[in-house]
């Protein structure tokens, strides 16, 4: 019987099987950017053909395939133009689709992929960016928003990271431990910014992407196998898991954003959160602590509370003290006023945020005014804090937390608040 997927079918296994086909084409031929621009030619082509005539038996085959017929075809261009095409087509053979089908049959290259795009002769920044936009499938736009710069920077980041990954001549390949160990901490970043891409879209009709979410936490599986004995690797994973047991509790019947406060605790996943803290336990038992663990640890905080009410905030606070001093960041220095606020009360909360605002690259960020708008509300500053709720709403891209904060704003504009009424920052 032959299977001819919708588009949304489609669009998935485009997305889950697109790094896996990159980094195949990718380690056979060296070339990174001519490779991804022949996979982009391989989708393209199922994106007509399959829904025509089907699934193929071994779609993951079929497009590396594709792939790899045009990158011979790009080949054999060169060559001619350089005069090299009997010798380069040589060593650049491929075999038959059916052999090249079986060849490829079950081995993933997605996590080779990984550890290549975070190439050692490019910067954290410019590795993170290219790994982004190659294995998480995110647009330029996405990536630029996650870093915070105008997109054309982001793009000219991108384009100059190919550049420089062809200009190496470095083969694509797993890293020696050496290597890997330098390259780990961009490709943790890498995985948490998919995950959180997934988990909160940058922008766009929907809350949650759920096909990166779910494929961080693949990769998060993969790697943790790997490297079953980095405490970072397992944090990182169990960080995951924590947060993506609320998935379902996230949204409404409308995909409204429900806040943490407010959620049913009912529809929180327990094996994902029993396994994130047995990860968690196992990894603090070694000694060492990273920023993952440490995030971990806050993430199993809120997920073992009962209820809003019963969220231990002094021991969250602790933890984020301790997150800024293992690793300061704006976000970091965000989430401890909020923790603060729990603790201590709005003003110092809001006393803490100050820092931000002399942040170039934070003090326009929704989630800065959005955070304040909530400890105005709840300093009971109301004109203020429906500004700051405003403010937010214009800067963020994303519908759904656009929806919500207006609805913040709308209503303190209709009157007083009672006491039973109580707002969460998104």
């Amino acid at each position: 019987m032959t299977v001819r997927p919708d588009e949304d079918q489609a669009e998935h296994l485009f997305r889950e099987l697109a790094p896996q086909v990159l980094g195949a084409v990718v380690r056979r031929f060296h070339d990174f950017a001519a490779a991804e621009d022949a996979v982009q030619e391989a989708l393209i082509a199922a994106a007509l053909q399959w829904p025509r005539n089907g699934l193929p038996a071994n779609p993951r085959g079929w497009l590396i395939h594709v792939a790899a017929r045009r990158m011979m075809d790009y080949l054999r261009s060169e060559q001619a133009r350089h005069h090299r095409e009997s010798e380069s087509v040589a060593q650049s053979a491929w075999p038959p689709p059916e052999a090249g089908a079986q060849d490829e049959a079950g081995h993933d290259d997605t996590l080779n992929l990984f550890f290549m795009c975070c190439h050692p002769s490019l910067t954290s920044s410019s590795a993170i960016a290219l790994t982004l936009r190659a294995v998480g499938g995110l647009t330029t736009a996405e990536i630029a928003h996650a870093f915070l710069v105008p997109e054309a920077t982001m793009a000219q980041r991108i384009s100059r990271a190919k550049q420089t990954i062809k200009a190496s001549g470095v083969p694509f390949e797993m890293p020696t431990t050496r290597e890997r160990a330098q390259r780990l901490g961009s490709v943790l970043h890498v995985l948490y910014l998919i995950f959180s891409e997934g988990y909160t879209a940058s922008g766009g009709p929907h809350l949650q992407r759920l096909e990166l979410a779910r494929e961080a936490i693949r990769l998060g599986r993969a790697l943790h196998g790997l490297l079953p004995d980095d405490g970072e690797v397992a944090g990182l994973l169990a960080l995951m898991l924590l947060t993506d047991a609320r998935r379902a509790a996230r949204t409404g019947p409308d995909e409204g954003l429900i806040p943490l406060s407010e959620q049913d605790r009912t529809l929180w996943d327990q094996v994902e959160i029993a396994e994130g803290v047995a990860l968690l336990t196992a990894t603090f038992s070694k000694g060492s602590v990273g920023a993952y663990q440490l995030q971990a640890a806050i993430a199993a905080v809120h997920d073992e509370a009962p209820s809003a009410r019963d969220t231990d905030w002094p021991q969250i606070l602790a933890l984020y003290e301790l997150l800024k001093r293992v690793s300061p960041s704006s976000m970091a220095t965000l989430n401890h006023a909020i923790a603060a606020a729990m603790v201590h009360g709005p003003a110092r909360g809001l006393e803490l945020l100050k820092p931000l605002d002399s942040d170039a690259r934070f003090s326009g960020h929704h989630r800065l005014d959005a955070v304040r708008a909530h400890l105005l509300e709840m300093l009971g500053d109301r004109d203020d804090a429906i500004k700051h709720y405003r403010t937010a709403a214009r800067r963020t891209t994303s519908i759904p937390e656009r929806n919500y904060l207006m609805t913040q704003a709308a209503r303190l504009e209709e009157g007083p608040r009672g006491p039973e009424e109580k707002t969460t920052v998104p």
